[in-house]
């Protein structure tokens, strides 16, 4: 035995694995298909537990009519479908009243003499001139087996593999879409649920999330700089490094055997995504400290190069206080251990293993990205000059001639 946790947004489904094969084939075919492709997940050790859910182990009784007996016989069969279902249906024809309650009126003959289908040759139906003739004598009954219940989706007959995988989710449904490529005729369509589903429908959206938040960044950046320079330098010079980072802790496990690395590495999950987006904007503010403080310098007269070698020495203190800051406060996230730690686990490796390679890196490259990149700031903009600027020897106030007489126009004095 071993525990399962539930999902975090519980559905319909028990298990993560739903994998659904859907066709207007009979359930049986699907069914074989289903068991073949079941069959090299198991062998493959994908899953910890799976199961089918069709199962076609239901005996079932059929009434067969010799239509030419029926026919030399005079039998109607709209009566003799009548007389069966009024003998086994359990409908109720009428209701009676005893003593002011009311009770349904159900013709049926007595349990003992329905408890096997064998049973039901002795049943008698209504012929021609109201003779009784055995059910036997126009009729056979054919046993097998069918499914217990006909399953379908999107109006088409399914039958869904599901369990608990072994290896990621990502990884068992690759998997078994693989296999059922391999195995599956023209005609099948694979399909999802659960999980599953919600794994194939929204996993592949990371990528216009991850460039949505770059772009805000990047905008936001370009108001508080006023160019469009200075958040490509900051960018450029972090988050790639950054990715890197990240994505070693994410593919370090090794093909071969067991591994000292093995412990240290994630999958590319759910989890780890929400920890790459969130890197962006943490690993970001390392190249912002630098930048701004490099266009002040130059402000203040100092060339591009001394500038941004004096704002990367200056800025060093503040950018290992919040970046050591930010890895001391995830890195215990690595270490949980017990129900849920995978999740915690996906996250806290890469905030630690970006925000530490990222922070390494940027040191030297977002610097060299500015000598490239960045344009010069040695004029002093509008914001920066003061009142303490304006020459005292200039006086702006005007001052009124002296008038000594009107004019005789009425436009004003005259000297």
């Amino acid at each position: 035995m071993f525990p399962i946790m539930p999902s975090a947004l519980p559905g319909a489904d028990n298990f993560p694995v739903s994998f659904v094969i859907t066709s207007t084939a009979d359930q049986e075919r699907i069914l074989e298909f289903a068991k073949q492709i079941f069959a090299k997940a198991m062998q493959a050790h994908i899953f910890q537990f799976g199961d089918i859910d069709t199962k076609i182990d239901q005996p079932q009784a059929q009434i067969n009519f010799d239509h030419d007996k029926v026919s030399a016989l005079g039998l109607d069969m709209q009566q003799v479908g009548a007389d069966i279902s009024a003998s086994i249906g359990g409908n109720y024809v009428n209701r009676f009243n005893i003593e002011g309650r009311s009770y349904k009126v159900i013709p049926q003959i007595k349990r003992v003499d329905r408890l096997n289908p064998e049973q039901l040759k002795n049943i008698y139906v209504s012929g021609p001139n109201n003779q009784l003739i055995p059910l036997s004598t126009v009729a056979s009954i054919n046993h097998k087996t069918v499914a217990r219940s006909l399953n379908r989706m999107q109006q088409l007959n399914a039958v869904t593999i599901s369990g608990v995988p072994a290896v990621s989710l990502d990884a068992a449904l690759k998997f078994l879409q693989n296999e059922a490529n391999k195995i599956l005729p023209r005609g099948y369509v694979l399909d999802y649920t659960g999980e599953s589903r919600q794994l194939q429908t929204e996993g592949s959206k990371f990528l216009g999330v991850f460039l949505l938040s770059l772009v805000l960044i990047f905008l936001v950046l370009a108001a508080q700089f006023n160019s469009f320079r200075d958040p490509f330098i900051i960018l450029l010079g972090s988050v790639p490094l950054a990715m890197f980072g990240a994505g070693l802790f994410m593919f370090l496990k090794m093909p071969f055997g067991q591994f000292f690395t093995d412990k240290w590495t994630t999958s590319f999950n759910i989890y780890s995504q929400v920890g790459l987006v969130t890197l962006v904007g943490l690993v970001s503010k390392n190249g912002i400290l630098i930048v701004q403080f490099a266009n002040e310098l130059q402000r203040q007269g100092l060339t591009k190069l001394a500038a941004v070698a004096q704002a990367a020495r200056i800025r060093l203190r503040p950018i290992m206080m919040t970046s050591v800051a930010t890895v001391a406060g995830h890195f215990p996230l690595t270490l949980v251990t017990g129900a849920g730690a995978a999740a915690r686990n996906s996250i806290g490796l890469v905030l630690v293993g970006g925000m530490t390679i990222g922070t390494i890196f940027t040191l030297f490259i977002v610097p060299s990205l500015y000598m490239l990149i960045a344009k010069e700031h040695h004029e002093k903009s509008l914001m920066d000059i003061g009142w303490d600027d304006t020459p005292e020897d200039v006086d702006l106030t005007p001052e009124m001639a002296p008038a000594l007489a009107p004019d005789g126009n009425g436009n004003g004095w005259k000297k």
